[in-house]
């Protein structure tokens, strides 16, 4: 389904303290960020206002979990490495988090293989026709490697983006996604993003949200800038997202290539995942597997702030981890978030002709 450059969303701010949230953007982000408008075939799910829901939190309750509607509740999803291993014994105790420079207290805590809701958001422009074949196969092995119960989309995109597939956990419908392949030129890849952000936070069923980005240029279509797609993404409390920069046997000029590079790595950077560059194509399904492991192996930690949930502006986040039987730990998750804003969908797209 299609995907306009148009802005089409809109960031509907309560009251002057609202208002002022929008001249107090982070670094790197400044300007306050509309993101185009994603239509699909089912309802989503919203509230009564038309505003998307906020982020459940998660208990853990013996050995199962439980969500709930807490929106006071902060949700961190944290990476933990241990060198370059993923460290799987730690306790809530190991943790410290920090908000604003004031130590946070820890109230909800979880180490699971949770379901996933995952936006596969790909390059469709025309240079990424003789890799289609190779990112179409590790998407999908990503996928059959991840939890059943996890749900996924498709947006292809070139100067435009669309829904080839909206959520389902069916294997064959996300290949028959993948598989429409029309390559164009042009690359509105900031658009695509923050749509499909947009998309998972009303239309997603889980509070895990993933996005796994995969483009092979610089972008040179879209109407938001690196910056607005990042406190987009930010005031949606949205998805950690996963770049694949296919940058190699390219013909950019090394500032365009440091350019796209920069722009995938501060993408994954403020949202707490990573950004991958393959020297060739057969790198792609190792890198796959990492995402899968890493996804798989996450750490939740949640808390209450204790600034007032009224008060506007960003909020910068930092978590660590200390633990006397591991060396040291780099614990990796979204740079900081923003208190929640009211976002209403606005317009109806047509099927993709």
């Amino acid at each position: 389904m299609r995907l306009r450059h148009q802005a089409s969303f809109v960031l509907l701010f309560a009251g002057a303290a609202l208002a002022l949230a929008a001249q107090q953007a982070p670094s790197p982000a400044q300007a306050p960020a509309t993101a185009p408008s994603l239509t699909v075939d089912r309802d989503p799910v919203r509230s009564p206002e038309g505003e998307a829901p906020a982020p459940p939190a998660v208990r853990n309750l013996g050995e199962g979990y439980v969500l709930h509607a807490d929106v006071e509740e902060v949700a961190l999803n944290c990476t933990v490495l241990e060198g370059k291993e993923p460290v799987p014994d730690l306790k809530k105790e190991n943790f410290q988090v920090i908000e604003d420079g004031v130590p946070q207290t820890i109230i909800s805590f979880l180490h699971a293989d949770l379901p996933v809701s995952i936006a596969l958001v790909v390059d469709n422009s025309g240079s990424m026709s003789t890799k289609r074949r190779s990112v179409n196969k590790s998407t999908l092995d990503l996928i059959q490697a991840s939890n059943p119960q996890d749900e996924a989309f498709v947006v292809n995109f070139s100067d435009e983006a669309f829904i080839d597939q909206d959520f389902t956990s069916d294997v064959n419908k996300l290949r028959q996604g993948l598989s429409h392949i029309e390559p164009r030129g042009g690359t509105a890849l900031f658009d695509a993003v923050a749509a499909s952000a947009d998309h998972l936070a009303s239309d997603a069923r889980h509070p895990k949200q993933v996005l796994i980005l995969i483009t092979d240029g610089e972008d040179n279509a879209s109407t938001l800038n690196r910056d607005q797609t990042i406190r987009r993404v930010q005031q949606l409390s949205g998805p950690v997202i996963y770049s694949i920069g296919l940058l190699f046997g390219k013909d950019m000029s090394r500032s365009e290539v440091k350019s796209a590079r920069k722009a995938l790595e501060m993408l994954s950077t403020e949202t707490g995942g990573m950004a991958f560059f393959p020297k060739n194509i057969e790198e792609i399904d190792e890198i796959a597997a990492e995402v899968a492991r890493d996804i798989r192996s996450q750490y939740m930690v949640g808390y209450h702030s204790t600034k007032p949930t009224g008060e506007p502006g960003f909020r910068r986040v930092q978590v660590t981890a200390k633990a006397k039987h591991h060396g040291k730990l780099n614990v990796r998750t979204r740079t900081g978030y923003f208190p929640a804003a009211r976002v209403v969908r606005r317009n109806a797209f047509p099927e993709r002709q």
